[in-house]
């Protein structure tokens, strides 16, 4: 995957701290990625790993990514195991291998305290909800719920934009990634990066939120540490499919102020009460499902496939999220647009995506072949 690695914008918008993973910075020197096989069982085919000795910069690891493995000079720490925590997470097997303090001895930058000061704002707007409940806020709510959280974030930033699962037409692409934009959790490049930074690091210490560093941290408070996620995975230089399109490079440049129309919008239409429901109580209930896909899905559930990560499938995830709980079988099958291989699991996501196929807008739907499927149960059986 060619990148083209183009500067930040220096627009304030840019610079809002709100849920916005990336950092102003200078231009990365390009990269230049060796070429890999176009089978999606090879790019995602990782194998049986023993997770506790999990190097960062395994070929195998690193097989599927479409960045680079990590530096030489990082290694040898990598993959020093760090010293216990002790502490299992409450009715889990996973062990707390080093806690992380966000909130305490550390210096807090600009955009840590406006991340935190939104997340905070819109969880105080919630508190408000019963106090300003009407039917009609209530059900823009709902529907906001639907548009932002199945549409933004399940079927446009994570399956089409993060893995590439199907191909739609433009306007469409355009269109649901807007959506996603209005869920308040960033613009699509850093939401993008960072989730591909997840998936090239999971589960070691450089990524970006894993509950091997505490539960809490995995769920929200890694958000308000900006300087670690420089820290761990580098400057931004894996989305650059996204960042040579000048629609995801002007949302970027004007992120915040999409927002803010829409709460504007709904001030003007259905006052107060639909501003608290429809930017209080949707976007922090969008939150926690999002986020619970970082933390629950790493903790609790049952792994059907042996992936080398803590990633679980669980089941009430999976209907509040509208299929992402199935998540041991994503981290299996990375470029599938399905998540719930079974016909009992619950997978809203896939059922819009195998309508817009029905209907021709939705092309190259990859999902993992019977073949697929039965190299990785070989290895679950050795």
């Amino acid at each position: 995957m060619a990148l083209l690695n183009s500067p930040p914008s220096d627009s304030k918008f840019h610079r809002f701290p709100s849920l916005h993973r990336a950092i102003h910075r200078p231009r990365p020197s390009p990269v230049h990625f060796p070429r890999v096989s176009p089978d999606p069982l090879s790019l995602n085919f990782v194998g049986r790993r023993d997770f506790k000795s999990l190097r960062l910069n395994s070929p195998t690891l690193n097989l599927n990514r479409a960045i680079p493995p990590p530096a030489e000079a990082f290694e040898a720490e990598a993959s020093r195991p760090a010293a216990a925590d002790g502490r299992r997470i409450l009715l889990s097997d996973v062990v707390v291998r080093r806690r992380r303090e966000v909130f305490w001895g550390r210096k807090w930058t600009s955009l840590d305290i406006g991340t935190a000061g939104v997340v905070v704002a819109t969880h105080l707007l919630t508190l408000l909800a019963p106090f300003q409940f009407n039917w009609a806020a209530f059900w823009v709510a709902i529907s906001l719920y639907v548009v932002t959280g199945l549409f933004g974030i399940t079927l446009s930033y994570h399956r089409n934009l993060s893995h590439r699962s199907f191909k739609l037409p433009k306007w469409l692409e355009y269109l649901f990634a807007y959506c996603g934009v209005q869920a308040l959790q960033g613009n699509p490049i850093d939401w993008v990066s960072t989730h591909r930074y997840h998936h090239q690091f999971c589960d070691s210490e450089r990524d970006p939120h894993s509950p091997i560093e505490g539960f809490w941290f995995s769920h929200m408070s890694w958000l308000f540490d900006t300087n670690a996620m420089i820290e761990r995975c580098g400057e931004v230089n894996n989305v650059g499919d996204l960042q040579k399109q000048p629609f995801y490079r002007f949302v970027q440049s004007t992120y915040l102020l999409h927002p803010i129309a829409l709460g504007a919008l709904l001030y003007a239409i259905g006052g107060f009460p639909f501003l608290v429901w429809g930017m209080g109580v949707r976007i922090v209930w969008v939150y926690h499902i999002t986020w619970l896909v970082n933390s629950a899905c790493h903790v609790w559930g049952k792994q059907a496939w042996k992936t080398g990560d803590l990633s679980r499938n669980n089941w009430w995830v999976a209907l509040l999220a509208f299929g992402e709980g199935w998540h041991n079988n994503h981290h299996a099958f990375e470029f599938s647009a399905r998540h719930g291989l079974e016909w009992w699991q619950f997978d809203m996501t896939w059922y819009v995506v195998w309508l817009l196929q029905a209907l021709g807008l939705a092309t190259d739907v990859k999902t993992p072949s019977e073949l697929q499927k039965e190299r990785m149960a070989v290895l679950n059986t050795t």
